[in-house]
């Protein structure tokens, strides 16, 4: 059986079993009213607890149409910049106000560099890379978000260190009344003010999303307009995508199949299910509940596989055939931002949580804070973990013994790790490392989903995380959701490290600091977690893959 949904530029097609949950959820849905009681921004769909947070968290609706008030000032700063010739823009920010302007100047093939890390390596090549040429977009909707206002300080610095006034060089993004605000608009900054009714993972139209896209030459305004088109049809009962994929969501979670595997095949949108993973588990991962993304290289990259637990969707034309994915999505960018953020609040409907809120997200970074108030005296941060377990070559293995099994090589040990995961569990591979430089560190995730289904007989879901930004993103679901997760970190040894100014500690501690914080959120409740640590990155890495090879 198929179902497909066309409306506003986007397609919907549900297949199999998929098709009769979603249209008895569906169902339910329209006779509650909820199509047009989400368009006319009723903020009690969610429940009680939820309103007070929900009525501050709606205005994602009235970006196709309110952001327009963005495009003649961001033509005139394009404008500006060119002159001037600054044709470099570097990004800093995390979670949603770097997610999504990565997917639309990579699917749009313009140049932006995303800083959302606090690796001493990458960052350092980002600052010395065409400095002369540079404008910096700091991004932050709170204002006091620690990578970026480390990077702010770190470009601050390097900007007069070259005899560069900052003041021409800086843009910021921010809410009205932040903290960043204040201090942007006293150092002379250019700063656009974001609707302070758009949470973070929902602002992909706002001037998060819109305000670097634009400085780096994508075609903004046509985004708006593709998620215009798309608008009207998210108040309809009936022929509405995004109630058939927000309905197909909640009711494969209801049902047990609470693991959502996402692959592209032929979209045209580069990098979509990054922004989708952060959308989806930030927003339902609490409450013991959730749905968990899982991003693989494609529809034949090991996890793709049919599960017990599992729902896939594929971003493009689906492949046919009796494997065929359970869902497919197609459609414009700008459309998909839209469409998706609707179907994960009425998906957040569907499973009885606020999909606002991320209320596990501050335990790490509390956490970290605690472990560099040490730093003011020089200490460096430290973690509960003792000696290494086990060392091989490059690679330290630090976690509780019992997990481990007495592995006496690297092999062994991550296949304990594997073996722990429990049934319709997952493991989640946190590499807080350089995203260019120890780019193959991903490499770990399909190696470690083929050697799974060898020793357990059946598919493992493995997701893959930059940290920190993963703590912006699919750390709420790892410390809110179901706990049914294993996790296994990887950090690495920093052979340059980088001073933030005007602070106690560097970008090094500061990493540290982030990896030991969430290490000590993940197993104060309980969650299986190894930490494995590169005295040598790239030797490391290399030993690692060969392990799994």
């Amino acid at each position: 059986m198929t179902s497909v949904v066309t409306a506003g530029g986007v397609s919907v097609t549900l297949r199999g079993e998929v098709v009769a949950e979603a249209e008895a959820v569906s169902g339910r849905l329209v006779s509650d009213g909820v199509p047009a009681a989400l368009t006319a921004k009723n903020a009690q769909l969610w429940g009680p607890d939820a309103t007070a947070e929900a009525a501050r968290r709606l205005g994602w609706l009235d970006l196709p149409e309110s952001s327009r008030a963005l495009l003649p000032d961001l033509a005139a700063l394009v404008a500006e910049t060119r002159a001037a010739g600054l044709d470099r823009v570097v990004l800093a920010g995390m979670g949603g106000s770097s997610l999504a302007p990565e997917v639309i100047t990579r699917t749009a093939g313009v140049e932006l560099t995303v800083l959302d890390t606090t690796d001493p390596q990458q960052v350092r090549a980002v600052v010395s890379d065409r400095l002369e040429r540079t404008v910096l977009v700091v991004s932050s909707k709170s204002g006091g978000t620690i990578e970026t206002d480390s990077h702010r300080r770190i470009f601050e610095q390097a900007f007069r260190d070259a005899a560069i006034d900052p003041a021409g060089r800086i843009v910021v993004v921010t809410d009205p009344g932040s903290p960043l605000e204040a201090a942007a608009t006293e150092a002379g900054y250019r700063v656009f003010l974001a609707d302070p009714e758009v949470g973070g993972r929902y602002s992909a139209l706002s001037a998060f999303g819109l305000v670097p896209a634009a400085l780096a030459g994508a075609d903004v305004a046509t985004l708006l307009d593709e998620a215009a088109a798309l608008s009207p049809m998210l108040a309809q009962p009936y022929d509405n995508p995004g109630l058939t994929l927000g309905a197909a969501l909640g009711a494969a979670a209801l049902g047990g199949h609470d693991k959502l595997v996402i692959a592209d095949a032929g979209s045209g949108i580069v990098g979509f299910g990054d922004w989708a993973e952060q959308l989806i588990a930030e927003s339902t991962g609490k409450e013991g509940k959730g749905i968990l993304p899982v991003v693989v290289e494609g529809p034949e990259a090991p996890g793709f596989e049919p599960a017990d637990d599992v729902r896939r969707v594929v971003l493009g034309a689906s492949p046919g055939g009796p494997d065929a994915a359970e869902m497919s999505v197609s459609g414009p960018l700008g459309a998909q931002f839209l469409l998706w953020e609707y179907a994960t609040a009425v998906a957040g409907r569907v499973l009885g949580i606020n999909p606002f809120d991320q209320p596990n997200v501050q335990e790490s970074k509390d956490n970290t804070a605690a472990l560099l108030r040490g730093t003011e005296e020089g200490a460096e941060p430290t973690v509960v973990s003792g000696e290494p377990v086990l060392t091989v070559g490059a690679v330290e293995v630090h976690g509780p013994a019992e997990l481990l099994g007495g592995a006496g090589d690297l092999t062994g040990a991550l296949e304990a790790v594997l073996a722990a995961v429990p049934d319709r569990g997952y493991l989640a591979l946190l590499a807080y490392l350089d995203r260019s430089a120890d780019a193959d560190v991903a490499g770990l995730r399909p190696l470690l989903a083929v050697r799974a289904g060898r020793i357990r007989k059946s598919p493992v879901p493995v997701t893959f995380g930059w940290g920190p930004r993963f703590l912006h993103s699919t750390g709420q679901y790892h410390k809110g959701g179901p706990q049914n997760g294993v996790f296994l970190q990887i950090t690495g040894a920093v052979a340059e490290d980088v001073p933030v100014a005007g602070r106690p500690y560097s970008l090094g501690q500061l990493q540290l600091a982030q990896a030991f914080g969430d290490l000590r959120a993940l197993r104060s409740r309980g969650r299986p977690a190894v930490r494995l640590h590169l005295r040598d990155r790239a030797a490391g890495i290399a030993e690692l893959l060969a392990a799994l090879s």
